[in-house]
């Protein structure tokens, strides 16, 4: 049985519509009702949902909190997937990469994830990324990532492309 770690910490992908606002916000947890839908034979999922933050409000602290988690994590699991809002996904993924450049060394995929339309939408991503990250950590070396829009780019130098609205490795 492959040991999963999700580890959550917000971001578009989990964002939901407040009523009483008006706005999109991450209010509570979609992921539980994401992996509901899905077919995992074989996947052992166990949840570390860290906190619940739009990134462009994530501190570096909260960015290191990731980072010991992910590193926790390693030690008992066979891959990890960190569902992150997109707008500081490459801060995290670029923390995580310089945890694992001084040994020991990394030893399972750590995939980063979101979206860039709500979960909540019609027309998201948010369920493909998270099916695309999941399938990823079975199938890569170990190593840190960012797995989107059926792509996945290695740590360091992925970067956020707002043009396109996708992520891209660096030059």
């Amino acid at each position: 049985m492959f040991q999963l770690l999700i580890i959550s910490t917000g971001g578009t992908i989990e964002k939901t519509y407040c009523e009483l606002a008006g706005t999109m916000a991450n209010q509570v947890s979609v992921l539980d009702v994401m992996l509901a839908s899905l077919q995992l034979p074989g996947v052992q999922v166990e949840r570390l949902p860290l906190m619940n933050k739009d990134s462009l409000e994530m501190t570096a602290e909260d960015h290191q909190h990731i980072v010991r988690a992910a590193v926790d994590g390693a030690r008992l699991h066979d891959g990890i997937v960190i569902v992150h809002g997109t707008d500081r996904l490459a801060v995290t993924g670029e923390a995580l990469h310089a945890r694992w450049v001084e040994p020991p060394a990394l030893r399972v995929p750590v995939v980063l994830t979101g979206a860039m339309r709500p979960w909540e939408l019609r027309t998201t991503d948010a369920l493909q990324n998270l099916t695309e990250a999941i399938m990823a950590t079975q199938l890569l070396p170990a190593g840190v990532y960012a797995v989107l829009h059926g792509q996945a780019l290695k740590f360091p130098g992925v970067q956020k492309d707002i043009d396109r609205g996708t992520f891209v490795a660096g030059g």
